[in-house]
């Protein structure tokens, strides 16, 4: 690279969105935020109850602005790619146009369907292919309830199923395909082969009635040239004056975190910690065992053939309740303040389950931690620090137990642990992960999921060469990364307060 090139990543989360631009230059890439904007569900009643959709329209009309927001802001476009959240897709038909709404995750209309599916084909049969865990909202469950609805024709071969990063870059290039780190969420997709898993679609028609087989577009890795940015849609053009390309990357947000961890060697586990925490290992291979299945413990696709062996744990999401909550009955509370209290706090005093059911929905945390207490006959929390200590402490346990789980499942050796996302700036965390588990924290990049994005859609569109290796060495060169030693002798501490949760 002689003069720096601009790459955008499209990032979409279920509360926000952007667009940002990655400027390549003397081995570095720095980071430009060229549009934010406000996403979310919206209610619609309808003849099944009321049903929760996403305005994929206003989301298509902010990346759009975005991305030539990106080109008047930084310059010409290089390469594009494009991640959201997983498991929700669009129905299109050939012409591109949308054949009904796009359906929230969260919609109630899966409630019930995994037991009806699982009745008819057993679940350990269902994980010894795709290898998911099983949350009602996966997509699979999701194409039952549109068929049940009446929206999912038998048989249908006229529209295709796309998941929100295919369905834009769709619209972008005028392609339909699958990106297969995103697919692999969908539970159709074998986790061995990383191809849709022909039997198992094909028991699903048999037994639930549900013919997805013509629907399913063409899976592509991540890498891949999905097309060029069509010049009727947008006029994009690169540094030479052609078209800009659309790469497929790890469409799944945390695929393109992970493809980010900044890691020397394999010998690592992760968290890719926000308002919740995806705690895991990158492997060769799935584990596909009824041990693993058990544990709840889930095989994602990842970059460069890799397998993202994870469990969803709890994140943030705790923390900010609270906080909204405190200022909501009139405490004016800052986050240095917050973090100067829970610092000072007395260690490991109140430890709670973190992943249990009662801190999942929005409400009064801070009285649900006291219940906890209670009834464990720990002492209640005396105050916001030792509130926040509380839980900060028991997401460290959390990943603790994670960790060890997922290295004792598949046999992989883990040494250090890399911290990737917004939560890598709560600096107690970061430090109790590290005393938790034992292991050396690496805390950074804080935007990883942006950079992933980047990378590969900079190899893709012949910017830069390496593997994932050496993508991570650009990740490392372009990110600050703080480095958290466990505390000596902290270790049988935190013994004593996992039995607490245990017992």
């Amino acid at each position: 690279m002689t003069a720096p090139l601009h790459v955008a990543a499209v990032d979409l989360g279920a509360s926000s969105g952007r667009v940002m631009v990655g400027t390549l230059d003397a081995g570095r890439i720095t980071l430009t935020e060229t549009r934010r904007f406000a996403n979310g569900v919206i209610p619609l009643p309808t003849m099944q109850g009321e049903r929760l959709y996403w305005d994929v329209l206003h989301l298509w009309n902010e990346v759009r602005e975005g991305l030539l927001a990106s080109v008047r802001d930084v310059g010409p476009l290089s390469a594009i790619g494009v991640d959201t959240w997983a498991v929700d897709y669009g129905l299109v038909r050939d012409s591109g146009v949308l054949a009904g709404q796009v359906a929230a995750y969260r919609s109630e209309r899966t409630k019930g369907v995994p037991a009806e599916l699982f009745a008819r084909i057993p679940a350990k049969d269902v994980y010894a292919v795709n290898g998911l865990q099983v949350q009602d909202f996966n997509t699979v469950f999701q194409l039952i309830a549109e068929a049940r609805d009446g929206a999912l024709p038998p048989g249908a071969t006229d529209r295709r199923m796309l998941l929100l990063p295919d369905l834009l870059c769709s619209w972008l290039t005028g392609r339909q395909v699958a990106e297969v780190t995103n697919a692999s969420t969908t539970g159709l997709v074998d986790a061995r082969t990383r191809t849709w898993s022909q039997p198992l679609i094909a028991r699903l028609r048999q037994e639930m009635g549900v013919d997805v087989c013509g629907i399913l577009p063409d899976l592509v890795e991540p890498g891949t040239l999905i097309g060029t940015v069509r010049p009727e849609v947008l006029d994009l053009f690169g540094p030479d004056g052609r078209p800009t390309p659309v790469i497929a990357v790890g469409s799944h947000d945390t695929a393109s975190a992970v493809a980010a961890v900044p890691a020397e060697g394999r010998d690592f586990a992760y968290v890719s910690c926000g308002t919740w925490s995806l705690v895991g290992l990158e492997l060769d291979a799935p584990v596909l065992t009824e041990a693993s299945r058990a544990a709840n413990f889930t095989n994602e696709l990842g970059v460069d053939g890799t397998v993202r062996y994870l469990k969803n744990v709890m994140g943030l999401w705790v923390l900010n309740e609270a906080v909204r909550t405190w200022r909501q009955q009139g405490l004016e509370v800052s986050w240095a303040q917050i973090d100067a209290e829970a610092a000072a706090a007395e260690p490991l005093r109140t430890v709670v389950d973190i992943n249990d059911d009662a801190f999942y929905a929005p409400g009064d945390m801070a009285a649900r931690i006291d219940a906890w207490a209670r009834a464990t006959g720990q002492p209640l929390p005396g105050g916001i620090g030792q509130y926040v200590r509380c839980v900060n402490e028991s997401l460290a346990l959390a990943y603790r137990r994670a960790v060890r789980e997922a290295s004792a499942l598949s046999g992989h050796e883990v040494r250090v642990l890399h911290m990737v996302g917004g939560g890598t700036a709560n600096s107690l965390l970061c430090q109790m992960a590290a005393d938790a588990t034992g292991l050396t924290v690496l805390a950074g990049p804080k935007e990883g999921t942006a950079l992933g994005n980047m990378v590969v859609a900079a190899r893709g569109a012949g910017l830069i060469e390496g593997d994932l290796s050496e993508l991570r060495s650009l990740v490392r060169a372009s990110s600050e990364i703080t480095t958290y030693t466990p505390a000596p002798c902290s270790a049988a501490a935190w013994d004593a307060a996992e039995q607490r949760i245990l017992s």
